[in-house]
């Protein structure tokens, strides 16, 4: 084997072992994303839920849409749709030091009102692992008013 054809050879093993390069470097970003894009807020269960409250006196931010909101929601629950969370975040600036617990319907969008609170000061924002539907499979106590 002569000098030219190991280096072709080394050659194109390096090339072709890139794209498994590129791939684990993708895969390991996407992996990684979530948790950049968080910013801070934990993702927790009902029972983590339970104990905020309970034991730390945790704000309870329902940010679903009104018609789903009187539909049954947490006892003492504050309600701001999430589309108006950016406008009225304000509202709830007196709670900045306590734990928020944000609530969704399935606990997919709550991660938008989570990052404008922790946007605007807030440290200790969890969002509720299945929302409100985790909630109810639990047979927590829910409120029509």
């Amino acid at each position: 084997m002569d000098e030219s054809s190991i280096f072709q050879d080394y050659f194109l093993l390096r090339s072709e072992n890139i794209f498994f390069v590129i791939a684990a470097i993708v895969s390991a970003v996407l992996l990684i994303w979530p948790a950049i894009t968080k910013r801070g807020t934990k993702e927790i269960d009902t029972r983590k839920a339970i104990e905020l409250i309970n034991y730390e006196d945790a704000v309870v931010l329902d940010v679903r849409d009104d018609s789903e909101f009187v539909t049954g929601h947490l006892p003492n629950s504050k309600h701001i749709p999430t589309e108006k969370i950016e406008d009225r975040w304000v509202e709830l600036s007196k709670f900045k030091e306590k734990p928020i617990v944000v609530i969704y319907k399935s606990g997919i969008r709550s991660g938008h009102a989570s990052n404008v609170l922790f946007k605007n000061g807030f440290k200790k924002v969890h969002n509720l692992m299945g929302g409100i539907d985790a909630w109810k499979r639990a047979s927590l106590p829910v409120v029509k008013r």
